[in-house]
Parts: C-alpha cells; structure tokens; sequence
C-alpha cells in the first residue's frame, strides 16, 4: 500500500491526501510542487531518481487505508537555503491592540 506522508520533507509543509501538490519518487519520497521546482529540479534528493505527482486516494479508501501521521524531514543541503514558509505554516500577523 503506497504511504501517503503528511508533509513535504523539504519545507515541512502540510500535504494532506487530496492535496496536488505532493510529488514522490519510487521510494515514496515526498516534496511539495514548489520545493522539487525549485530546488531540486524534478529529481529525487534521496535517491536520484524522478519524482511524480503522487496519486489521491479516494476518500472511501481511506477511511480503510488512512494516510500515515508520521511526518519526515531531512535536512537537505539545498532545503538549508532561507525561503519563506509556506501560507499553511506562516505566523499570524501581529495584533495591533
């Protein structure tokens, strides 16, 4: 059964199953759309190889097969460079009370 990891292992962002925006590699390796753009170019900082858009499991599998909580991150050479975090992630603005 293919894990669905909940976060992308470069930025941390959240990637919940039905999000487009999770790409893996054959080892289940999972980045967001902007960190493999940007960073890694479409390929896997792991392993080398691809990365593809991960599918979405129908929410009726789901409910059998969930989604793993566990959340991966690996400190990648090219994940140290400073970069805003992503809007799901970001503080909320100051209060001006």
């Amino acid at each position: 059964m293919l894990e669905l990891r909940p976060n992308c292992e470069c930025c941390d962002r959240d990637l919940p199953p039905e999000s487009d925006q999770a790409l893996i590699c054959t080892f289940e390796c999972t980045f967001c759309v902007d960190c493999v753009e940007s960073r890694f170019l479409g390929v896997c900082p792991n392993c080398g190889g691809g990365l593809s858009a991960r599918p979405i499991r129908p929410e009726s599998a789901l409910h059998r097969f969930p989604a793993s909580l566990k959340r991966v991150y690996k400190a990648h050479p090219a994940c140290a460079n400073p970069r805003s975090p992503p809007p799901s992630r970001q503080a909320p603005p100051p209060s001006w009370a």
